[in-house]
């Protein structure tokens, strides 16, 4: 053995080779030169049952300082001065640059007046720095604004250690060398380690080994763990060995860490701005608001860069036509400098054309979101889920802890066979039968589920753990037994087999010995399954009766439906004994035993209990689900509850309607229906349901997947569906990544689920994901918002720089000036409207879609109005504002000197644009602009300060600007201009937006969208050989009612299967199998 610590034992490198091991290399290694497990417990000073003590800071402290911190250090963050280097790189600032020198030293090197030729050349770049200085104080804030989330993130995912017996939920930086770490199935394991315990533990560990299969773990044979591996099934205790940098996963980040700096600069050279943690969290697949942003900024730059090419060429020709040619002068070296002008504005109508802006727009609303986004409970991880949610048609919510409160109280029993009411005690039932329920409850569910003591006199008690197991503990201690007690006689180490719970076999089971080669089967789980499996039922004197066909049919229909039509979740108890000759031999293959086959361990099994447990519908669910439906979005549930349960809870929260037509479907017959006679999913088949359905029930996470891909990949409605779906459990992974938005429980939900979603719900609720659309929306119109204002000033200084070019052989704007306009439409404005506060009018509209083009009509309808206006303006200014003002007129003027008329010009140019900006603040046809103004202070500040900022330009800062004062009157007139602008959209706002051109299509909402697949020729002849199915139901349901019935197999009450049926006319019948809705017109469900 290596060399060792004096103080626990082993040192980090004697530790860290071991966590290297897989398999029985690892047993044989632990055997022979550790001494087994328990002896490396023991010289890392811990107790394997009770753990490290608890209120031991100082050896905690001691095992960081030897062992280290269970953190991995992330790259550093970039320096304000690397940002600003890396905005410099931009090329049209370095040709800007290039230019200014240039400009510079013709300027002192050949002209006339060199005290003021100077000043061309160096207030551009110092136009320059101000830009690289924006730019880099933007990207470091918004670097700010990720490491905070990333931190967020981490600080919130924590984990249960034993420590003096009790578990506690640490964060994982807190775990040491040498805790022990209670698990179980969903967890992101937080450290290496070996495996004290275990029932049914399969890791996913494709993460540090690449291998896709789930690696079976069991003490004796395969028991080292590794961090950042995925527990899929089972649950168990491990000992922490490695942790931080010194786990295998910390070993690997370290190794790859150092080779990334240099291969990120060369992947970043194109993209200089984006930093490691914004890699993590923009996801590599453009979002929808992304992909539009992209197609729009191509065409602005085609835009841009034919208007500079344009102007400066034509500045350029005309000069040295004008020059050479008409004037017949000879070539001068200070005519470069004339010459390099007619370069420079050509340079700036590109800078001005290009629209770097959306990008900083985006980030700050982005990042002004997701900052706001926490407090109401949304932990953003992928950023694009911000905007995408706003366009969010359809959300697939799970039912228990989002719809409900996730406070689970058992309030109806069926027990000995006689039932029972919320108010029942140790007296009302039969010992011997109260002690096998209790002794089930308490062993045969997951020892980390437990009651705390409330945090405050008169509260309830605490749940821990699963809500559902701490529901039937609190039943428990009502009949007078204590869990606690019980698990004290049974730890989790005299088990013999465990089959813990998962969404396929929807139950768990426990076996535990008895002695004398007795061992007994607790198992629990959903009725309608557990009930056909068993073959006798305790009677209210603990004698056993046996359970018929009929018998069971009776109970599902008369005890389990009755609870279930209460909105009670219900649960079937049963047990089994079982002698050491009945069990069956195991295949050898891998350490299998004659418990691993499941089919024996949980059949003739003996019923005890049938139990209802009550989870209340949240008070602020129904009126949110109201308003996401308002909004043009639908609400399907997708649960494991049975129908009737889930129909009852889908009507309290307003998902099925009163008089509705809509389904309720189970995910056994939802899987059916949708694949062909050769098991393939068919799409349109999926397309016949997913409209109407609203409820599927007995759901595993294939079906939600498969529910979540078929919506989204339809193409039945005229804008293909956005879809959001929650989960929490670990197989819900492929729903929560497949889907457009993947919303995880941040309470109930596994740490797999997690990383599989883009959006933790802290509170678990619904009202949150209402709140994530309305914030989504408001992403959406701020960025629409700001492409509005920036088009129009787009559009306005390019065709004003480029006509001035040809006709006057001059830009009224002069770089400078096109440079601070520019840093006026970009940063200024991207912040103002990019933090507009969400309001309760963003969700009385219908969701965009995914197709929906970028500008609207009203958008196209505002753009080119204003336009039209500001040009109408400046050309009339520029051509006739001379005379208007009686000034003298800068047209044809051979010095480029400061002039009152063309600072006239520019100043009105910006008045327009700073009321603008108060227009742009409503982009669908509002007329009250300044609704709303007050509760966005950036704004005022950001408009105010500009006009501070113009006036100071005009009046002071002629020189740099080329400005003159103005007189008080051309100040009015300016001012007035830019007020006409809020006149002018009143006016745009009365002319209609349909003779716009059709470059947008309007979308059918939602609601209106079943209508419309109503009215399509393929779904009525669907109708047709639907009502023929039901004529062909009504026979079959008058012969079955005289011929023998099938046994039943899942308990569920299922429809006549026509396709048995001679007058069942073909296979295509048969794959069209749908229910037509009842004469009442309630909700049908189809099982």
């Amino acid at each position: 053995m290596e060399s060792s610590s004096p103080a626990y034992g082993y040192d980090v490198a004697t530790l860290q080779s071991l966590m290297e091991l897989r398999g029985s290399e690892a047993v044989k290694r632990i055997e022979n030169d550790f001494g087994g497990i328990e002896r490396i417990g023991r010289s890392l000073r811990t107790d394997l049952e009770r753990g490290l003590a608890s209120d031991d800071e100082a050896d905690i402290q001691e095992r960081r300082n030897v062992f280290g911190w269970n953190i991995i250090p992330t790259k550093k963050p970039k320096t304000f001065l690397q940002l600003a280097w890396e905005a410099l790189h931009d090329v049209t600032l370095i040709i800007l640059v290039g230019a200014s020198i240039i400009s510079l030293g013709i300027g002192i090197g050949f002209e006339e007046n060199k005290q003021t030729a100077w000043i061309d050349g160096f207030a551009i770049m110092v136009a320059v720095v101000i830009v690289v200085i924006v730019a880099a104080a933007n990207d470091y804030s918004k670097e700010k604004q990720f490491q905070a989330l990333q931190k967020q993130i981490k600080q919130d995912h924590n984990f249960n250690v034993i420590r003096g017996g009790n578990v506690f939920s640490v964060n994982v930086t807190e775990v040491v060398v040498g805790d022990v770490i209670s698990f179980k199935y969903g967890d992101a394991l937080p450290a290496d380690g070996i495996l004290i315990e275990g029932n049914d533990i399969r890791v996913d560990e494709s993460s540090m080994t690449g291998e896709n299969d789930h690696v079976k773990k069991r003490p004796g044979r395969d028991i080292v763990l590794l961090s950042s591996t995925q527990v899929m099934e089972g649950s168990g205790k491990m000992l922490v060995c490695a942790v931080g940098v010194n786990s295998q996963s910390g070993v690997i980040f370290t190794l790859m860490n150092r080779d990334k700096g240099k291969k990120k600069k060369e992947e970043k050279e194109e993209r200089p701005s984006q930093s490691d943690e914004e890699e993590d969290m923009v996801s590599s697949e453009k979002s929808v608001l992304q992909r539009k942003l992209t197609k729009l900024a191509i065409q602005i730059g085609y835009f841009g860069l034919t208007a500079a090419i344009l102007s400066a060429v034509v500045l350029i020709l005309r000069y040295c036509i004008e020059t050479y040619v008409v004037n017949g002068e000879d070539f001068e070296t200070k005519d470069l400098n004339d010459i390099l002008h007619g370069f420079i504005i050509g340079v700036t109508v590109l800078v001005v054309a290009l629209p770097e802006g959306l990008p900083l727009a985006v980030t700050i609303s982005l990042a002004y979101s997701v900052k706001k986004m926490m407090r109401d409970h949304n932990l953003v991880r992928h950023l694009y889920a911000c905007e995408t949610m706003g366009n969010a048609t359809a959300i697939c919510s799970d039912k228990t802890g989002t719809l409900t409160t996730n406070r689970m109280t058992v309030v109806r029993s069926y027990v000995g066979r006689k039932a029972y009411g919320p108010k029942v005690g140790r007296g009302d039932m039969n010992d011997d039968v109260m002690r096998i329920l209790c002794d089930g409850i308490a062993i045969n569910s997951g020892y980390s589920s437990c009651i705390l003591a409330p945090e405050r006199e008169g509260e309830l008690p605490r749940q821990a753990g699963n809500k559902t197991e701490c529901a039937l503990l609190q039943f428990c201690d009502l009949l007078g037994e204590s869990y606690k007690g019980i698990r004290d006689r049974h730890p989790e180490r005299s088990f013999t087999k465990v089959f813990t719970f998962n969404s396929i076999r929807k139950s768990m089971t426990t076996v535990i010995p008895l002695g004398d080669g007795k061992y007994r089967v607790f198992t629990k789980g959903a009725s309608e399954i557990l009930i056909n499996k068993c073959s006798y039922i305790v009677g209210s004197d603990a004698e056993l009766h046996p359970l018929s066909r009929v018998d069971r049919k009776n109970l599902i229909r008369n005890t389990v439906e009755t609870m279930a039509e209460q909105g009670l979740r219900t649960l079937t108890l049963a047990y089994k004994d079982v002698v050491e000759e009945e069990i069956p031999q195991g295949s050898g293959e891998e350490g299998e035993t004659g418990w691993d086959d499941e089919s024996f361990v949980t059949n003739d099994l003996v019923c005890v209990a049938v139990v209802g447990i009550e989870d209340p519908v949240r008070d602020e669910v129904p009126a949110s689900i109201d308003k996401v439906q308002m909004a043009g979005v639908t609400v399907r549930m997708v649960t494991g509850d049975n129908e009737k349960t889930a129909t009852a809870i889908a009507s309290k929260c307003g998902i099925l309607p009163p008089g509705s037509n809509f389904l309720v479907m189970t995910g056994r017959e939802f899987n059916r229906r949708i694949r062909d006679e050769n098991g393939n999913v068919k799409q349109e088949l999926v397309d016949v349901i997913w409209p109407r359905l609203r409820v599927l029930a007995r759901s595993s996470p294939e079906d939600k997947h498969l529910l979540v891909k078929g919506i989204m990949q339809s193409k039945l409605t005229k804008h293909q569906e956005v879809v959001a779906v929650t989960g929490d459990g670990t197989n819900d992974g492929p729903a929560l990544s497949s889907a457009d938005v993947g919303f995880a429980m941040g309470i109930a939900g596994t740490d797999v689920a997690k990383s599989a979603s883009d959006i933790v719900l802290t509170d678990d609720n619904f009202a949150s994901i209402v709140k994530a659309v309305m914030w989504g929306r408001n992403v959406y119109d701020s960025i629409s918002k700001f492409v509005q204002f920036q088009l129009t000033v787009n559009v306005v200084a390019v065709i004003l720089t480029f006509i001035s070019s040809c006709v006057i052989n001059d830009s009224p704007l002069t770089a400078l000036q096109m440079l601070w306009v520019n840093l006026l439409m970009d940063s200024m404005a991207s912040l103002a409207l990019a933090t507009e506060p969400p309001t309760d009018e963003l969700l009385q509209r219908k969701p965009y879609g995914r197709t929906k083009p970028l500008i609207s009509r009203t958008m196209f309808r505002n753009i080119v109005m204003h336009s039209l206006f500001q040009l109408a303006v400046v050309f009339t200014l520029v051509f006739a504002g001379a005379q208007l003002f009686d000034i003298d007129s800068a047209v044809g003027q051979t010095k480029r000197e400061p002039t009152q008329h063309f600072t006239i010009v520019f100043n009105a140019f910006v008045m327009m644009q700073i009321f603008n900006e108060i227009n742009a603040r409503k982009c669908h046809g509002e007329r009250n602009v300044f609704k709303g103004i007050t509760s966005n202070p950036i704004f005022i500040v950001i408009v105010v300060g500009t006009l501070a900022v113009q006036i100071l330009i005009v009046e002071y800062c002629g020189l740099v600007f080329h400005t003159v004062p103005l007189t008080a009157d051309q100040w009015l007139w300016c001012v007035f201009l830019g007020v006409a602008e809020l006149l002018w959209g009143q006016v745009v706002t009365t002319i209609p937006k349909n003779p716009m051109p059709s470059l947008v299509k309007d979308k059918v909402s939602p609601a209106d969208e079943v209508d419309t697949e109503e009215r399509n020729p393929r779904i009525l002849w669907m109708r047709g050989l639907w009502r023929l199915q039901a004529q062909i139901r009504v026979v079959n349901a008058f012969r079955a009612s005289v011929e023998t019935q099938p046994t039943p197999q899942t308990g569920s009450r299922k429809s006549t299967n026509a396709a048995n049926s001679p007058l069942y006319p073909s296979k295509l019948f048969r794959s069209l199998s749908q229910p037509t809705e009842d004469a009442a017109g309630n909700a049908e469900t189809i099982m």
